[in-house]
């Protein structure tokens, strides 16, 4: 049996396809979009991760550290991150739950369990489980074994993927897979890398490789002011996305910026702090262009 690095299994979400779901968060993402906002997923290890508001400076994460990765500051505690051997001692001290290990190693039975508990859940709403991560294909195998787990429990399943992964990964999960929530932000290739540090060639040619084999693809778009919300890639999108026919709607995803905490609290740099959330106006004309292409757009989901 397959296991992998869970981030967070969110219940309750609305916001990840139809009814009511469980999201199942996948640690590890070949992207670095400057806009993310699970930041926490991206990397394929585990992290020691420093709420510092909650911080008290006790010292006690210092005290059980067996290689003493843990070091003083100021006044707080922080990682040093040069020993650490993730063995979560430093989280288990903390009084205030300041600390905490992002990424759990778990098997597809112990997924399966947590999320059949809201069954009935599923069962009123129509919904389901989803996927996504970080990029949930970045874990093929485990993610291949929970849908089959999904699949004989009869759920409803969706999968969230940024469709930057082996072309055999993503039509291998398929016939496992009742939605795709399929992301597309940037059709310039040399702004998409520039952005995410990834070529946009895979990601196209695998929507165009899943339409011809699956019937129901959401499109998610995040709208971005003064990055990708201009009027020349907003029309080429919906022109590709016209061209596939199983994409069945675009969701448009207005920025917001709950990621900026996230980045601090694993001392990394938000490049788009400055960047202002779009307006209903803003929204509504991205809407448009899309529609005018024969698309059913929605904002926000």
């Amino acid at each position: 049996m397959e296991s992998g690095l869970v981030t967070n299994i969110q219940k309750y979400s609305i916001q990840d396809g139809p009814g009511i779901r469980t999201t199942v968060f996948l640690k590890g993402c070949p992207l670095r979009c400057w806009w993310c906002h699970n930041p926490e997923s991206l990397s394929p290890q585990p992290e020691i991760v420093v709420f510092e508001s909650r911080c008290l400076g006790c010292g006690n994460c210092k005290k059980v550290c067996p290689t003493g990765a843990v070091v003083s500051a100021v006044d707080k505690v922080e990682h040093s991150g040069a020993s650490c051997i993730l063995c979560g001692d430093c989280v288990t001290a903390c009084p205030t739950g300041a600390r905490q290990l992002i990424g759990k190693r778990m098997t597809v039975t112990e997924v399966m369990t947590e999320v059949l508990k809201d069954r009935l859940f599923y069962e009123d709403s129509g919904g389901g489980i989803t996927f996504s991560g970080g990029e949930p294909l970045a874990q093929p195998l485990f993610l291949k074994e929970l849908l089959e787990g999904c699949r004989a429990c009869g759920l409803h399943t969706a999968v969230d993927t940024c469709g930057y992964a082996l072309r055999e990964h993503l039509l291998s999960v398929a016939p496992l897979t009742d939605l795709f929530l399929y992301d597309i932000k940037i059709t310039d290739d040399a702004k998409h890398r520039h952005y995410t540090s990834v070529s946009n060639v895979p990601i196209l040619e695998n929507l165009t490789a899943l339409g011809k084999i699956h019937n129901n693809i959401w499109l998610r778009m995040p709208i971005i002011p003064g990055l990708n919300d201009d009027d020349e890639n907003l029309e080429a999108v919906a022109r590709f996305v016209a061209s596939v026919p199983a994409v069945r709607q675009v969701n448009l995803l207005p920025y917001h910026k709950t990621g900026i905490a996230k980045f601090k609290r694993l001392r990394q740099t938000y490049c788009l702090e400055e960047t202002p959330d779009p307006s209903p106006k803003d929204m509504e004309k991205a809407r448009q262009k899309f529609c005018a292409f024969g698309l059913i757009a929605k904002t926000g989901g």
